[in-house]
C-alpha cells in the first residue's frame, strides 16, 4: 500500500489507508494545527532524527478505558504509603526532556527529537498537552505527558528514575481522568507494561468511532480537582 506524501496543506489521508504496520504518511510539519488535526483523526507522529516526519495509525490500537485500570497489590501498597508527591503541569519541559534522554532497557535512541520536544512544548503552552510529575524529596523522579482533546487523553511517553515513580504518576492520571469524565486513553502502540495495567487492543475502526464521539465531549479544564 502506498505511503502518502504530505504537503503544506494541513490535510491527512484516511487512517484506514495506512499500511499493515500502521504507517500512513510522510512529511509535513509539527505545527500545532497539524498535530491537533492528526490526533483528532487517530494519527500521531513517530520517527527518529535520521528520518523525515512519519505519521502512524496502527491497527489494532492499544487503549485503556479508565474504569478498566488494574493496579497490582505491590503498587497499591506503594500508593498507600504516599512515597511520591504527584503534581500536574509543574514541570512539563523537564518531563518531556527526561522522556527523551533517559535510557531505557533495550533502547538505542529516542523518537523524541528536538523538533518533537519543541512541538509538544508549544502544544502545552496552548493548553493541549499536559504533564504529570512524581517527586521524591523535592526531586523530579518520574512522570508522563500526553495530549488532551475533549474526553480523550493521548498518552505520549513516560520516564522513571526511581522504581514505580512513573507507575504512580500513571495511576494518578488515570484516576483523575475517570473522575473528570474522560472516555478513553490512547496508548498508541502495544507494550506489555500497559497491558498489565489494564490496556487492551481494539480494532482501529472501533477506536476511530470512539474517538470521533469522545473528542466532542466537554470535560472540566485540565487540573481541576486533580489534587482531591
Amino acid at each position: 500500500m502506498a505511503i502518502f506524501q504530505l504537503t503544506k496543506d494541513i490535510l491527512f489521508p484516511p487512517p484506514q489507508l495506512a499500511d499493515e504496520d500502521g504507517l500512513l504518511a510522510v512529511g509535513g510539519d509539527l505545527s500545532p494545527e497539524r498535530l491537533i488535526q492528526a490526533y483528532s483523526k487517530g494519527i500521531f507522529p513517530w520517527y527518529v532524527d535520521s528520518s523525515p516526519i512519519l505519521w502512524w495509525s496502527p491497527d489494532p490500537r492499544l487503549v485503556l478505558f479508565p474504569e478498566e485500570l488494574r493496579i497490582s497489590r505491590s503498587l497499591r501498597q506503594i500508593l498507600n504509603k504516599n512515597i511520591f508527591h504527584v503534581t500536574t503541569d509543574k514541570a512539563f519541559e523537564d518531563v518531556i526532556k527526561n522522556c527523551a534522554y533517559i535510557k531505557r532497557k533495550g533502547s538505542f535512541g529516542t523518537w523524541l527529537t528536538k523538533e518533537m520536544i519543541y512541538a509538544y512544548i508549544r502544544l502545552h503552552n496552548l493548553g493541549y498537552s499536559h504533564s504529570v510529575e512524581s517527586w521524591y524529596e523535592g526531586q523530579l523522579v518520574g512522570g508522563l505527558y500526553g495530549v488532551v482533546l475533549g474526553g480523550v487523553f493521548f498518552g505520549e511517553s513516560m520516564f522513571t528514575k526511581i522504581s514505580n515513580a512513573s507507575k504512580v504518576a500513571f495511576v494518578k492520571t488515570v484516576n483523575y481522568l475517570k473522575t473528570q469524565g474522560y472516555v478513553i486513553i490512547d496508548c498508541q502502540v502495544v507494550t506489555q507494561h500497559l497491558i498489565n495495567m489494564g490496556a487492551r487492543t481494539i480494532p482501529r475502526d472501533q477506536f476511530l468511532q470512539i474517538l470521533k464521539d469522545s473528542i466532542k465531549k466537554k470535560v472540566p479544564p485540565w487540573g481541576k480537582d486533580f489534587y482531591e
